[in-house]
């Protein structure tokens, strides 16, 4: 087996915790010059290729300006910076829980996407991370859904962001989340909810089907009062939206959730009012580099909980 060439390191810094692109030019690709690939493989457009080529944005390897006629070599690395979206700030901070050489544990506000990703570039808690940590070099061993708050790992050493990924590929990590969602005195709990989940590109919800179940969560209840419950959610396995859809096939959606168990419209941009009431709680696992036993805990409350009437106002 070939080992893999490593890209080589980026002539551009960093710009607002975000990494510049990095575009290689493929082979067996038949361009005359870089520019024209650029055009055809970026949407950006041609007459905004040019103007960042013109304006020296895109640069090569020696972290020099690539010119508008340099010759197509397959193989090649360019380098820039994307405009960044204009983004509302997500006014919630991220907090630290733990800190080594090799790992942070942060505790992510609900509204903060983990990565950049689509829309949200800079406004992310890893672009505010590296910023605040001063640790460019910092990236997520996993993601947390964007509305969901609590514990993500972040590595700080690239070299070693591997072996904490292998944590939650291979399911060694145990993970609690814990929600509010309406009480059903008739519904029987706990329970362990087995289904076969799909998520298909470009739609919003995911969904149940029939087949091999490939999505499995136990459904505690914790404590409930006033209509409401606090539920102690155990994912065995990591689909997308698995907790939230299984909790609306239970019939207790989760408060504040905008896609189960009906799409709502979106949400205005700026308005961080009741957010979904999903945490990620408890995070364990063996340190792979460390072989350090870790168990984290985010100190956070959901406010549907603590205080219904202002998170519902």
């Amino acid at each position: 087996m070939r080992r893999r060439i490593p890209p080589p390191p980026s002539p551009l810094p960093q710009r607002d915790g975000v990494d510049p692109v990095r575009v290689r030019l493929p082979a067996g690709d038949e361009w005359a010059t870089v520019r024209d690939h650029l055009v055809a493989r970026l949407a950006a457009g041609a007459g905004v290729i040019d103007g960042m080529l013109d304006a020296g944005r895109i640069v090569g390897i020696d972290g020099l300006p690539v010119p508008r006629d340099m010759p197509y070599v397959p193989g090649m690395f360019v380098w820039f910076h994307r405009d960044l979206p204009d983004e509302e700030r997500v006014p919630f901070e991220v907090g630290i829980v733990y800190r080594d050489e090799h790992i942070v544990v942060a505790d992510k506000p609900h509204f903060l996407a983990t990565t950049p990703r689509g829309s949200h570039v800079a406004e992310t808690a890893l672009a505010r991370l590296r910023k605040q940590l001063g640790v460019p070099a910092l990236g997520a061993a996993h993601r947390l859904d964007r509305l969901t708050a609590g514990l993500v790992l972040f590595v700080v050493r690239p070299e070693e962001r591997g072996a904490y990924q292998s944590l939650f590929r291979d399911r060694r990590v145990a993970k609690e989340y814990e929600a509010v969602a309406p009480y059903a005195p008739e519904l029987i709990l706990p329970r362990t909810v087995r289904s076969r989940i799909v998520k298909e590109r470009g739609v919003l919800a995911a969904r149940e089907v029939e087949g091999e179940p490939n999505a499995v969560s136990r459904v505690e209840v914790l404590e409930h009062q006033n209509g409401r419950a606090r539920y102690r959610l155990t994912p065995r396995t990591g689909q997308t939206h698995q907790l939230r859809v299984h909790m609306s096939s239970l019939g207790v959606p989760i408060l504040g959730d905008p896609l189960y168990p009906v799409v709502t419209g979106p949400v205005a941009v700026g308005d961080f009012r009741r957010p979904l009431q999903l945490l990620a709680r408890v995070m364990e696992f063996t340190d792979p580099v460390t072989g350090r036993e870790h168990r984290f805990v985010s100190p956070r409350t959901l406010r549907a909980w603590s205080s219904y009437d202002d998170w519902a106002g």
